[in-house]
């Protein structure tokens, strides 16, 4: 009920800019270039989590980009939806390529069930199912494959330092009953809004994994590459909306 009414609610209500606050839109020009303009690009926390699969990002999650990211997730500024999912869909376009074997699956990481009930919607899997609606606009077969669930609860991950972090979410994610049959003949991509310290990705790369599939010697360019049910695939790969500032900056040295 929460979800519908900040559906209904943005379309009667006066708008302000997710990003900067300015009347009358939902998104100004400037905060939208700020998502949109800068091409994505690889990026590592410091310090880089054992099984970090490798991570490209559309913007910094700093000013106008953090603005859009809280409205969308905390605020219910669903509408926001729309053009993090075309962010997001540069990312994966970045770390991806153009597939040739198989659609492009998307699975974004699930949030903890107390956070969606009290937000009143998943923001990573509405932004998942932007982004896959944009790629396949643009000429990607792609999908979402909302396949990760919470195993066990975990801590508030805020005010947690990074070991905290890998510690409070190792073993906490499991897919689904069937969702391995979901990930065969396609790349998996995770997909979330934002990474800091790398962990929630890092334990979703850990739990695709360990739904069957099965390690294959080398890599295809910079992305590992694994087998699930038998079909090989290069997966080791993810993309996000945003990430902090420093971890764009480890790759300019």
């Amino acid at each position: 009920m929460r979800g519908w009414w900040q559906e209904i609610s943005g379309l009667v209500l006066p708008a302000a800019c997710g990003g900067c606050g300015s009347p009358r839109t939902a998104l100004c020009e400037r905060c939208a270039a700020a998502l949109l303009d800068a091409r994505a690009r690889r990026v590592r926390p410091a310090p880089e989590p054992a099984g970090l699969p490798v991570v490209y990002a559309a913007a910094e999650y700093e000013d106008a980009v953090r603005a859009v990211l809280l409205a969308h997730k905390e605020r219910g500024a669903l509408g926001l939806a729309g053009v993090l999912g075309q962010a997001l869909a540069g990312a994966v376009r970045a770390v991806a390529g153009v597939p040739r074997d198989g659609p492009l699956l998307l699975v974004p990481v699930p949030s903890a069930r107390k956070a969606v009930r009290a937000r009143g919607h998943d923001a990573a899997r509405r932004i998942a199912l932007a982004a896959a609606g944009e790629l396949r606009r643009t000429g990607t077969d792609a999908r979402v494959a909302a396949v990760l669930r919470q195993r066990r609860a975990v801590l508030d991950q805020s005010g947690l330092s990074a070991p905290q972090r890998l510690a409070n979410l190792t073993g906490a994610l499991e897919v689904s009953a069937g969702g391995d049959r979901l990930l065969e003949g396609g790349r998996v991509v995770l997909v979330d809004d934002l990474m800091t310290t790398g962990a929630s990705l890092v334990e979703a790369a850990r739990a695709v994994a360990a739904a069957g599939a099965a390690t294959v010697p080398g890599t295809v360019g910079d992305v590992s590459a694994y087998a699930v049910g038998g079909c090989a695939q290069r997966s080791a790969a993810a993309a996000v909306v945003a990430s902090t500032p420093a971890s764009f900056e480890i790759n300019r040295n």
